[in-house]
């Protein structure tokens, strides 16, 4: 039978498998408010039943648990963190307040973070700055999983990219998105269940269309979103998230969701902009008139809505965890 956690029990079960998969109380915190976060949005594939990869990684050091990032300013609109290995997550909270203040001094800040792991759901960080009344991008790398357009072998990772604005009265817009039509994790999801793929999730090792997604994982790539143009956003978002970082390509990153290899050595690049800085000091106030025109046609939702919803009902009624990944979490504690 499910059991039903609330979402201050899922922080504090991520928090304890994370510390008992060999993470620090520093490296743990973040990640285990993220995790919250995405059962709260009802994003499981990288919520709890994620968390074991990220437990699995910290035992096996393809994570390093018990780092300290180093945070420097290097001019007044420019930040880096050394992940050192660990998370990005704790990375980005170390340099996350010098961040939005340089933001709000300069107008925009970026906030490059390098040898660095996963980031899990990309859009937690623009979430936190807008929420801090910043627009915000992230963009990050991953291991290899798609082709560039043409080719048929994986170059680049899924390469997701994260945009957040700040609305009056109402949680952040938030939109995430990866570079492939879908998130890798779905099609593991999928293999696990022995379930077949849609045709325009991934490819063979021909670049051809397939619907196995053993085939994907094991010899095939993922496919780009919108053809070349899906190819050319992962391109934009490994010079961002790998170049400016100077982390690894994610040609020469080590998997993220096997053991094989050591640390991915990864990166992230964050964006943060000031509206008030700019030419609509009613930035506010104008996009609701375009969000309203917007959802005045019918069959039309904003990004991120259903998430919302999803968090209402979380912390009200809390969220109902299948046993197997129950039992495969404590195991770590």
């Amino acid at each position: 039978m499910p059991e039903t956690l609330s979402l201050s029990d899922v922080r504090q079960l991520s928090f304890d498998a994370l510390r008992g998969a060999g993470a620090s109380d520093m490296q743990a915190g973040p990640v285990a408010d993220s995790i919250m976060d995405a059962e709260a949005e009802g994003i499981r594939n990288v919520g709890l039943a994620f968390l074991p990869f990220y437990c699995r990684h910290l035992v096996i050091g393809k994570v390093k648990g018990d780092v300290v990032p180093d945070v420097r300013r290097t001019a007044p609109g420019s930040l880096v963190a050394d992940a050192k290995l660990g998370f990005c997550h704790t990375a980005y909270v170390a340099g996350e307040e010098q961040f939005h203040d340089m933001a709000r001094t300069n107008g925009i800040a970026g906030f490059a973070l390098t040898n660095s792991y996963t980031s899990g759901v990309i859009g937690w960080f623009p979430d936190r700055m807008a929420k801090a009344g910043l627009i915000g991008f992230t963009f990050t790398n991953a291991s290899p999983a798609m082709a560039p357009f043409g080719g048929s072998k994986a170059l680049f990772g899924t390469n997701p990219l994260a945009f957040g604005v700040p609305r009056k009265g109402k949680p952040p817009l938030v939109i995430d998105q990866s570079s492939t039509a879908t998130a890798m994790v779905n099609v593991i999801k999928k293999m696990e269940a022995g379930e077949p793929i849609p045709d325009h999730w991934g490819l063979d090792g021909n670049g051809k269309p397939t619907t196995d997604p053993a085939i994907v994982l094991s010899e095939g790539t993922m496919a780009p979103s919108g053809g070349y143009k899906g190819a050319a956003l992962a391109l934009i978002v490994e010079i961002m998230a790998g170049g400016l970082g100077g982390a690894n390509w994610s040609f020469e990153a080590s998997s993220l969701v096997t053991d094989d290899g050591g640390p991915p050595t990864i990166g992230q690049f964050m964006l943060a902009i000031d509206p008030a800085k700019f030419a609509n000091p009613h930035l506010a106030d104008r996009l609701e008139v375009l969000f309203e025109a917007m959802l005045a046609q019918e069959g039309v939702r904003l990004p991120g809505d259903r998430r919302h919803g999803f968090r209402v009902t979380a912390e009200k009624f809390g969220v109902e965890v299948p046993d197997d990944i129950l039992e495969t979490i404590r195991a770590y504690i």
